[in-house]
């Protein structure tokens, strides 16, 4: 085989992995089209800010089931910021989402999410219900600050404490 015909089939290949990876996420963006992040601005007393890396969004207990959310489709930076009413998102490029208390189903520590593992309980689990009534987990990784603290804060609003606690998970 010459070098012309093997280059060929290589790229060939290559398109035809990057066409499957484009359906692929088409067909997931269809899917998940009416599960809606809560865009608005932080509501109430700030009670504690960190930052980190947003690292993917799933469906509640399925950490590998990742949701192809708008404004939570792509890891990024990311700023959390705690109030006596909920818990907001700032990343990059997209507006802040607001997740207000009476939507957080509890937080936790986690291991593992789709294409990431770090050291055991490493990330920081956020559980929150959509507007379709879709309960979603989102895994943020801190850079600075201790990961229980958020926890606690998250755990601490009046409703989050009401609902299930979720211990360290995966």
């Amino acid at each position: 085989m010459s070098q012309e015909i093997a280059a060929l089939l290589f790229a060939l290949l290559a398109v035809a992995a990057i066409g499957s990876m484009a359906w692929g996420w088409r067909r997931r963006s269809r899917r998940d089209a009416a599960i809606v992040a809560p865009v608005g601005e932080a509501r109430g007393a700030i009670l504690a800010r960190f930052t980190g890396l947003y690292v993917a969004t799933t469906r509640h207990d399925a950490p590998l089931d990742r949701l192809n959310v708008t404004h939570l489709a792509f890891r990024s930076r990311v700023a959390v910021t705690v109030t006596d009413e909920g818990v907001a998102l700032d990343l990059p490029g997209e507006p802040t989402l607001f997740l207000a208390s009476d939507r957080l189903r509890g937080a936790g520590r986690a291991t593992w999410t789709i294409d990431r593992v770090v050291e055991s309980d490493g990330l920081v689990l956020i559980a929150w219900a959509a507007d379709d009534h879709t309960i979603c987990d989102t895994y943020v990784r801190l850079q600075d600050a201790d990961p229980d603290a958020l926890v606690a804060a998250i755990q601490n609003l009046p409703t989050t404490s009401d609902s299930t606690q979720m211990g360290a998970q995966r």
